[in-house]
């Protein structure tokens, strides 16, 4: 009974630690962008939520490869951190190199076929850095 009490202490550390994890993704991948992710969201445009929605599920993609290899807490939020900080820069570069249309005018416009092409490359890059990361 007790190994049990453990473990589910160690899922509920585990699923707050992933909540600030994604909180903190979510922030810092915000400030990248030249819009407000939440207002467009609101405001129903589908291309930011796809895209919204995008690097939330790469986080979680980075966090579950890193949490599943880890042996401690701290070595997981330390993993999990440079996940993200490589997934920004993977968005930078993507933007810069796309040098015909910037990605969040487009985003904002609600282009949903750059939404998707950001979608795949940013669950692509995740699962990558994820396995780079184990």
């Amino acid at each position: 009974m007790n190994e049990f009490w453990q473990n589910a202490a160690n899922v509920g550390i585990g699923l707050v630690l992933l909540l600030i994890i994604l909180g903190v993704g979510a922030f810092v991948f915000s400030k990248l962008t030249r819009y407000n992710d939440s207002e467009e969201i609101n405001k129903g445009n589908q291309a930011a939520g796809m895209y919204m929605g995008s690097k939330l599920l790469g986080l979680c993609i980075i966090v579950a490869m890193v949490s599943y290899s880890s042996h401690s807490w701290v070595s997981m939020l330390i993993w999990s951190a440079i996940g993200i900080t490589i997934l920004c820069l993977v968005y930078l570069i993507f933007d810069f190199l796309t040098p015909r249309f910037k990605v969040c005018d487009q985003i904002k416009q609600g282009n949903l076929a750059v939404a998707q092409l950001l979608r795949s490359v940013i669950i692509g890059v995740s699962i990558v850095i994820g396995t780079f990361l184990m």
